[in-house]
């Protein structure tokens, strides 16, 4: 099987802010269907990893933007597996447009999740061999990211449309609530250029999440977000974005 697989998009309306420019959740987007079709034909099919009670879920995820594509434009998507690490499956991403220009580029790294206990199952006992490959122009993982003191605070509850197939909270729609924090004047303006994402438990429908965010530093956005589980204060998510 080819270590690298491609595959196109057009962006549309729907993949598009009100600048007509491709929202930061549609670039993960379209890693998590290159990255699922992928692990599809080298490893197995959604189907298939139910069968053995696994599913997959992503851990972190760090993005470089060259250039936001706009409206109308088609993207080659491109990707590829890393050597996996004893608890991850890293993988690689590099999106280009028409002219061969690179647009994007991420790593992500993925982690199998026992259906019924949540918990991570290490590669080792997974029994699924994912042949990784290094290229050389890979990003490097992306780190934890440590908590801050932020002055801005908003609650959201996690809704219906927010899920996916697995019952919790997509990785997607992390970012199109982080966009939500901030007022169009400022995404009018400025267009982040690199932004990671830590995802540290699952969240489900029903659940509070309180946001907390600030600038951390000169034009780097920080978001932490946290609920409350059994009494106690739990970090469920944190992001960092550079514009």
């Amino acid at each position: 099987m080819e270590p690298i697989y491609t595959q196109p998009f057009t962006i549309n309306d729907n993949a598009v802010d009100r600048y007509g420019r491709l929202k930061p959740s549609m670039i993960l987007y379209y890693v998590q269907e290159v990255a699922g079709k992928h692990f599809d034909l080298i490893a197995m099919d959604y189907d298939q990893l139910a069968e053995r009670g696994m599913i997959w879920a992503i851990i972190r995820q760090r993005v470089q933007i060259s250039r936001i594509p706009t409206r109308g434009e088609t993207i080659r998507v491109e990707t590829w597996p890393m050597p996996n690490t004893r608890v991850a499956f890293p993988r690689s991403v590099i999106a280009y447009d028409a002219e061969g220009q690179e647009v994007f580029r991420s790593i992500s790294l993925w982690v199998l999740m026992d259906v019924k206990t949540r918990a991570m199952v290490l590669p080792a006992k997974s029994g699924l061999s994912v042949p990784g490959t290094v290229r050389g122009n890979e990003l490097a993982p992306p780190g934890a990211l440590p908590s801050k003191v932020m002055v801005n605070h908003r609650s959201r509850p996690v809704c219906f449309t927010d899920l996916d197939r697995n019952g919790h909270m997509n990785n997607t729609r992390y970012m199109d609530w982080i966009d939500d924090l901030l007022p169009s004047a400022f995404h009018e303006n400025h267009i982040v250029k690199e932004f990671t994402v830590c995802y540290l438990s699952e969240t489900r429908e029903g659940q509070n999440l309180d946001l907390h965010w600030d600038f951390v530093e000169e034009g780097c956005l920080q978001v932490d977000a946290h609920r409350e589980t059994d009494g106690k204060d739990e970090r469920v998510f944190s992001a960092r974005l550079l514009f």
